[in-house]
């Protein structure tokens, strides 16, 4: 019960945050929340597939081939508030993307393991690093490209 909980929290809490910014900064920063959302959906079925992890407690019926809560909840908004804060900075993003991706893979995913929500299976925490590292340039560059576009609107 605890662990659904938590879940839960992961889940709602962080879109409090948004509170403290304006609507422009929703705007200009969504885009790329929306396209990380994706991706981390996408790459979760690879995962459930492969079984990179296990996921083994989830808040969905389907949340046994995506982490709901990860994804759409903590991971969307510390996307959001990533680029927010760092997307002007391309060194500064790699260097809190690097610190962030690290946390997860050797911290976080372990500590979940221990906790009972998921648990590597196929792919070691180096692994998860390494992809979850490589695509924060995708969604980096994604990013420029969108504000490109909203440039020349």
């Amino acid at each position: 019960m605890i662990n659904k909980i938590i879940m839960f929290a992961i889940l709602i809490l962080p879109w409090f945050t948004w509170f403290f910014t304006s609507p422009e900064t929703r705007k200009k920063y969504m885009p790329v929340t929306i396209f990380t959302s994706l991706l981390m959906t996408i790459i979760f079925q690879i995962a459930y597939t492969y079984k990179w992890w296990i996921i083994h407690e989830q808040i969905v019926p389907w949340g046994y081939m995506i982490d709901v809560s990860f994804v759409y909840g903590i991971f969307s908004v510390g996307t959001f508030w990533i680029f927010r804060l760092t997307s002007h900075k391309f060194i500064l993003y790699t260097a809190v993307n690097l610190i962030m991706d690290a946390f997860m893979a050797f911290v976080t995913l372990p500590l979940l393991g221990v906790l009972g929500i998921a648990t590597y299976e196929n792919m070691s925490p180096w692994q998860y690093f390494l992809v979850m590292f490589g695509l924060s340039f995708v969604i980096y560059g994604y990013h420029k490209w969108q504000q490109k576009i909203y440039k020349s609107d």
